[in-house]
């Protein structure tokens, strides 16, 4: 590798490392939010949340490396264009294959740890996340029907318990049911009891109340029993074993999937679609790099451009993974349409090459272009003359 290549390689990898770091600490944060819950409600320890939390990061990676990856080029690319270091670059008679080599090298390199990653860790990552659930909804009875608490289930589903009696019964029991879109179901009972049942499942079954029935037009019913059964085994995992989907699988399982299992026989076709996913998955890291490249890999003046660069190589990055996600979601209904999975990254894959071996920059429509200049030049506008009104009030700025 040439100086000149290792040079513009260092700078990728050193952006990458950056532009990797921030957006996954963004997209882990928001994965992380949404499984508090799971560690307040059901009374697990810290440490056990830091593990989900450390678990979600195989699951992530694949989704932000194509992203990082594309930042990291264009934005090398484009310092590079402005320092007029690409100018001199093809002045001293360097062909484009010197800016090609050292991008691919590593978009080839980013793209084996992608699938290394999505195929190797994830799967057991998310097994592992799976018994971490399972096991937390496993002291259901003891920690989430607490007495004198109001406890929400899932979405949905909110249970209390007024007071525990010394026979072991329940006094005072109240559930709220509203899983059922347009049904409203409340339940009261004076008393109750956790049965687990001998087929291993566990009921609480309330004794003396009533049943409030709400329904989308607004009318109202109202049930008195003696005793109703309420089925508490969706949420207490008395099995202790986890729910493994698709996604949770290993890349052999998905070859040879166990015909026996649950998921496989609802909706097989949804392991066929994981692993069309898995095969192009990886793949998106080289097509956003050589979208990169078609987008900011020949010398321009500053004049040419309308837009950043950057900002272009990135909304035709995510047109396109758009475009990936949606049809990988429409085989699991369509099975016919698999091989539109692998041709949306080949097709885009050799739009980028035709432009890069035509020495063509590839850019927004004019109409998109100028109406997004046009767009950011009123709220540039807009956000001045708010800033001059505020200056202007008594008691503004000064």
């Amino acid at each position: 590798m040439k100086v000149i290549e290792r040079y513009i390689f260092r700078r990728v990898l050193m952006l990458f490392g950056a532009s990797l770091a921030w957006t996954l600490a963004i997209v882990w944060t928001t994965q992380i939010l949404t499984r508090i819950n799971l560690v307040t409600d059901s009374g697990q320890s810290a440490l056990a949340f830091f593990e989900i939390a450390a678990l979600i990061l195989p699951s992530v990676l694949p989704v932000v490396i194509p992203f990082a990856a594309i930042i990291a080029i264009a934005q090398t690319l484009t310092a590079m264009n402005n320092d007029s270091e690409l100018v001199v670059i093809a002045a001293a008679g360097g062909s484009q294959s010197t800016l090609i080599r050292p991008v691919m090298l590593f978009a080839v390199l980013a793209s084996v740890a992608s699938f290394a990653i999505d195929n190797g860790a994830d799967p057991y990552a998310r097994q592992r996340g799976r018994e971490l659930v399972a096991a937390a909804r496993a002291d259901f009875l003891s920690l989430v029907i607490q007495e004198g608490t109001f406890r929400k289930i899932e979405d949905g589903l909110f249970i209390q318990i007024g007071e525990r009696l010394s026979d072991g019964r329940l006094a005072g029991i109240f559930v709220a049911d509203s899983r059922t879109e347009g049904t409203d179901l409340v339940y009261y009972a004076r008393h109750g009891t956790v049965r687990e049942e001998e087929n291993g499942e566990t009921i609480l079954v309330m004794q003396d109340g009533e049943i409030h029935r709400k329904l989308a037009d607004g009318e109202i019913s109202v049930i008195r029993f003696q005793s109703y059964a309420f089925d508490l085994s969706a949420f207490t995992a008395s099995s202790g074993k986890p729910t493994l989907r698709p996604k949770d699988r290993t890349l052999g399982y998905l070859f040879e999937p166990d015909h026996d299992d649950p998921i496989f026989q609802r909706n097989p076709q949804s392991f066929r679609a994981e692993l069309h996913r898995r095969f192009t998955e990886w793949a998106y890291t080289i097509v956003f790099a050589l979208i990169a490249l078609a987008v900011v890999g020949n010398a321009r003046s500053h004049r040419e451009s309308r837009i950043n660069p950057m900002v272009t190589a990135i909304i035709i990055a995510l047109v396109v993974r758009w475009m990936g996600y949606f049809a990988a979601n429409q085989v699991q209904v369509a099975a016919a349409l698999w091989p539109v999975v692998y041709a949306i990254p080949l097709v885009v894959s050799a739009i980028c090459i035709w432009f890069i071996a035509t020495n063509r920059t590839m850019e927004l429509p004019v109409a998109m272009a100028d109406k997004l200049i046009a767009g950011m030049r009123r709220l540039g506008d807009r956000m001045m003359f708010m800033r001059i009104r505020r200056d202007a009030e008594p008691g503004g700025a000064s």
